[in-house]
């Protein structure tokens, strides 16, 4: 079994990732779960991930993190994820629940280190929360196992033309992490696209359990950037961390140097994958493991067995 420590900024599709990941004890513990701005200011996420473990009866730690990024202004994703981050998936409007007193960056170095065994941390999104860790806490490097983020392209780009929106949403912190020499799993928005849950598989969702049920309206909402452009399936993008952690080997991936775009005018925030072979690899006992594409349907029957599992287990 893995220990992970969770770090996001929920957003639909990280709460699915908290699901799957919720949805397999016997391959994966959460240890945490930390929240940064991103997709919506740090309280509202804060506040959407305590509202899912209430709605489930579930306690897991959840500690607050940064509310700006390093050095660009927020800039969140209200666009796809709606006002409160959450928009269209749960009717009760508070939790109950409270989170941790301690600031994010605080429990994690807590969490790694109390960890009697190496921990994965799982980012899904702006890494402002993990580059401050690792800079003010350097120590703490030698209880990770990796982090596999959900971040970067490489090739293209759904912020700019180039940039994915993670990466650019703090890419200074995602350079102090890229030059952390961490052990790296990319999730690339190449790698999220191909895995696409059809929006005809969506619907078998609305007349199933109390979570499946959740995820239709989570993913009703979150369609909607597909439905108007006009495609078939939506890429549950964060979700690929832990479908990675489960099924490793359903994945295509390369091996490379990957460095961070600060200066440029329409490459700020661009993962710039060095794909020329490992003479061009400066460190070559940490490449970053980029993954490229995903077996579609090898991942879908993984997402809907984990929904069955967690209809069963919380009713």
């Amino acid at each position: 079994m893995r220990t992970i420590l969770m770090d996001g900024d929920p957003g639909h599709d990280d709460v699915i990732a908290f699901l799957l990941a919720l949805g397999n004890p016997d391959q994966l513990k959460i240890a945490g779960f930390t929240t940064v701005a991103g997709n919506s200011s740090a309280e509202n996420c804060t506040h959407n991930i305590l509202k899912i473990m209430d709605y489930l009866g579930v306690s897991i730690p959840v500690a607050r993190g940064y509310e700006s990024p390093l050095v660009k202004p927020l800039d969140t994703a209200a666009k796809f994820h709606g006002e409160t981050g959450l928009d269209g998936a749960l009717n009760y409007p508070s939790a109950v629940s409270s989170s941790d007193p301690r600031h994010a960056v605080a429990f994690q170095r807590d969490i790694l280190g109390a960890s009697k065994e190496p921990v994965t941390l799982v980012t899904m999104g702006p890494l402002t929360n993990i580059a401050i860790l690792l800079k003010t806490y350097p120590e703490v490097k030698e209880q990770i196992e990796e982090i596999v983020m959900m971040g970067g392209s490489y090739s293209s780009g759904n912020t700019l033309a180039k940039s994915e929106f993670n990466i650019y949403a703090d890419p200074e912190a995602a350079k102090i992490v890229f030059d952390s020499g961490v052990p790296i799993v990319l999730a690339t928005i190449e790698a999220c696209y191909s895995g696409g849950i059809l929006l005809t598989e969506q619907e078998s969702l609305k007349d199933g359990g109390k979570v499946s049920r959740l995820v239709y309206n989570i993913l009703k909402f979150y369609s909607r950037y597909a439905i108007t452009n006009g495609w078939d399936r939506t890429a549950i993008f964060d979700m690929t961390t832990i479908i990675y952690l489960l099924a490793p080997e359903i994945f295509e991936y390369r091996d490379m140097r990957v460095d961070i775009e600060l200066d440029g005018v329409y490459t700020r925030g661009m993962t710039v994958c060095d794909d020329r072979g490992p003479t061009y690899i400066s460190d070559p006992e940490n490449p970053k493991r980029v993954l490229l594409k995903a077996d579609r349907d090898r991942l879908a029957e993984l997402f809907f067995a984990s929904l069955k599992r967690l209809d069963e287990t919380y009713r």
